[in-house]
């Protein structure tokens, strides 16, 4: 599990601007023009269309794609009754998930009012403002009554998301998981401990699916719930049961399965092991499990296991479905979240899961076949359009979606805020985190980096550099280097090293003209060493700090792994993560001078990495002119390169030469260019005609705040040696390290010889 220190998530919270959300302009305001239409007098009309048809108010403001995350801090994550103010930290953490992984904008609203009655009419008064209104935080039993009257008296959708979110993901995982274990849902017997909100929640969502109520048994602090017991509550009432039994060890005996919505390790081996055959076991208790993953695994091999958490497989959390539940409901117009569209995203989530895993992840981690089982249920949470087809089917969504094509593309576009991508490469690392050397470990932020990629688990960093200087540099940062290994390279006792070193350099390279002298000198300069280190085994990648300009780290990878066999180039790429998607731009750091035989080896090696990163590619080559509109010396070189790789890919999207903007607006391009090859699709990956335009674009993108990177990514070298500029910030480079360590993982699962 990542290492979060209360300086780190302090800084967090407060660094740039405080906060984590805020409020921009979605519309031109730059005229006086562009003023008078957004307020007076312009604003009038569609006030006074509203006035005619309230509904007009989903086509004239944002109100189809806002929602609020209300909460009076009752029952603030596991720190209880801490007020309304001190939960606004979690309350924007909520907007800001919505906006991140739904494109839902979203306000968070705290409310200081703990008496139900008031706090209802309050929301209730709020209402017109918001497309959907998710509650949050807010204490049993007091949360049923708020939420069920708000449901009533809204004609908004209104969910508490502590009890159905965590009921829609649990229950998928449960479908799953008896198909797993090969039970059927009727006959399964259920214990579930904690009586809270989301465990009367989950228990209601189970039944509707098939669990019989005789077979549930609930548990709170003083054991069963059963009928013996007096001064039940309303919802501890209804899961009361009639068997003899009175502490959670009785109740697990015999059972199926067992749901923890409590407090840590209540749950000992003994329990699990007295359970039926092939028990389910989901310990939900946040951020300590009601067992501790390690000690339940190694209770009995036939269990299935899942917790909250991100640092285990199988982890169940609310994230994975609140933000498309509350999309589809939004877009479909629905005036509640109903049963039915909860079942209809507990399925989906349970079809996603069961969804092959990128091919990245197979060749990383020596699974010949990752898919849906006990180690890795991939979960993928696109659930949005079922819950709009469960509104429509249950006759509660008043704009029924009629063009499902436009509707899904729509999505694709919103889910560009969602830098999924890379955390899937970190969860990968994690579970297989290789020796990455830092060469410039002297300075602050390669330095920093190395430390936070060794506490989040994602690789084992080799520091460069003279071990005082190192330690002095961390005592100045406040950064903890305990249990990072420092290579003083220059050092005497790193002699024997440099010397095996530089006969291995010198014996590879003696054709090339280079000496044994030559070769022990160069090992004295970080990159040589550290590159030699990867070469030699005992690392498994290398990430070299350049200053700008500075050619030289390139040149010396060149010489020390080489470039892979069918290439005479090599080249670096950039992931960008955008709100329109994820874009593939090379290169965009190493070839200076370009010729058709360096294009076409960077196109080649980005068809081949945008496969890599499980992305179909679709490829545009861009230069200033169009289709061989102009004859000029640049747009005729990217024009012949086309020509070429259409000849070596016939069934690739490939096309230009083409100006950036006919490759990136597909409307655009298609209808002034319909012969071209991507007709009718979304491109992904741009090949710029040189250097300087395609390091230009990413930098222009990454400082106006257009997009999130990752890279540059080398593509084309024999060994995992990656480039990237000293001054770059922290966070650039902890995602090249993490991506170093899958391209490590991949070449010890399959050899030199694979083709990235």
């Amino acid at each position: 599990m990542s290492k979060v220190t209360k300086e780190m998530a302090l800084e967090y919270h407060r660094e740039g601007k405080p906060g984590k959300i805020e409020v921009v302009p979605t519309v031109p305001y730059s005229s006086q023009q562009d003023l008078a239409l957004a307020y007076s007098p312009g604003v009038a009309y569609p006030c006074l269309e509203i006035e005619q048809n309230p509904q007009d108010a989903y086509e004239y403001t944002s109100k189809g794609n806002l929602v609020a995350v209300i909460s009076n801090g009752t029952a603030v994550l596991g720190l209880g009754d801490i007020g309304a103010l001190a939960g606004k930290p979690v309350m924007e953490g909520k907007a800001l998930l919505f906006k991140i992984f739904a494109g839902l904008d979203c306000f968070d609203i705290e409310v200081n009012e703990k008496d139900p009655e008031k706090f209802i009419q309050i929301v209730k008064a709020l209402s017109p403002t918001f497309g959907g209104i998710n509650l949050e935080d807010i204490k049993a039993p007091e949360c049923f009554e708020i939420e069920r009257r708000l449901r009533e008296e809204c004609d908004i959708p209104v969910m508490h998301d502590d009890q159905h979110g965590t009921a829609i993901i649990s229950a998928a995982g449960l479908i799953n998981a008896l198909e797993i274990q090969k039970k059927n849902i009727s006959d399964i017997k259920l214990v579930v401990n904690g009586a809270g909100a989301a465990a009367v929640s989950c228990t209601r969502l189970y039944i509707a699916l098939g669990v019989r109520p005789e077979n549930v048994v609930m548990c709170d602090s003083k054991g069963v719930i059963n009928r013996k017991r007096t001064g039940l509550n309303a919802q501890k009432l209804e899961f009361a049961t009639d068997r003899d039994i009175d502490t959670l060890e009785d109740a697990m005996k015999g059972a199926d399965v067992f749901l923890g919505l409590s407090v840590k390790d209540v749950v000992t081996p003994e329990m699990l092991k007295s359970m039926n055959d092939r028990p389910i076991v989901f310990a939900l208790a946040n951020p300590d499990p009601e067992i501790a993953y390690d000690v339940a695994m190694e209770s009995r091999p036939d269990l299935i296991f899942a917790t909250g958490r991100s640092d285990y497989p199988n982890q169940i959390n609310n994230v994975l479905g609140f933000p498309y539940i509350f999309r589809g409901a939004l877009d479909s117009g629905a005036t509640v979240i109903n049963e039915t569209m909860k079942l209809a995203a507990v399925k989906a989530i349970a079809a996603l899961a069961k969804e092959p895993v990128p091919s990245v992840v197979n060749a990383a981690y020596e699974m010949s076949n990752l898919r849906f089982g006990r180690e890795y249920p991939r979960l993928i949470t696109t659930v949005a359009p079922a819950v709009a087809r469960g509104a429509m089917e249950s006759g509660v969504a008043r704009r029924p979606i009629t063009d499902w094509d436009a509707y899904n593309d729509k999505l694709r576009q919103l889910m560009g805020y969602d830098n999924k991508l890379m955390r899937r490469f970190t969860e990968e690392a994690q579970r297989n985190p290789k020796r990455v050397v830092f060469a410039e470990a002297n300075t602050d932020n390669m330095l920093r980096a190395a430390v936070n990629a060794y506490q989040d688990g994602i690789c084992i960093p080799i520091l460069l550099g003279n071990e005082e200087m190192i330690e002095k540099r961390a005592a100045r940062l406040g950064v903890d280097i305990t249990g990072l290994e420092i290579v003083n390279l220059r050092h005497d006792r790193e002699a024997d090293r440099r010397a095996r070193y530089a006969m291995n350099l010198a014996e590879k390279r003696q054709r090339d003209g280079m000496t044994y002298p030559e070769a022990l000198e160069m090992m004295f300069d970080r990159n040589y060493f550290g590159m030699m280190m990867v070469e030699t085994g005992e690392a498994d990648a290398f990430i070299a700090g350049t200053y700008s300009g500075s050619h030289t780290p390139a040149e010396i990878a060149r010489e020390v792994v080489g470039i892979r066999p069918t290439y005479n180039h090599f080249a670096t790429m950039h992931i960008l993560n955008t709100k329109r998607g994820v874009f593939f731009l090379a290169d965009t750091m190493i070839n200076h001078e370009m010729d058709e035989e360096t294009l076409l080896d960077i196109t080649r090696l980005a068809r081949n990495s945008v496969e890599y990163f499980a992305h179909e590619p679709v490829m545009a080559m861009v230069s200033y002119s169009n289709f061989g509109s102009n004859k000029e010396v640049e747009p005729r070189l990217v024009h012949n390169v086309v020509e070429k790789m259409h000849k070596l890919y016939p069934e690739l999207p490939i096309d230009g030469e083409m100006q950036v903007h006919y490759a990136i607006n597909k409307k655009v391009r298609d209808s002034n260019f319909p012969f071209s090859r991507l007709n009718g699709k979304d491109v992904n990956t741009l090949i710029f005609p040189n250097l300087s335009a395609a390091n230009t674009a990413y930098k222009m993108m990454l400082e106006m705040g257009l997009a999130e990177a990752i890279g540059p990514i080398q593509m084309g070298l024999n060994k995992p040696i990656h480039f990237i500029n000293v001054d770059s910030p922290v966070r650039d480079i902890v995602n090249l390290a993490t991506v170093a360590v899958l391209d490590a993982a991949v070449l010890e699962k399959i050899g030199n010889d694979h083709d990235k």
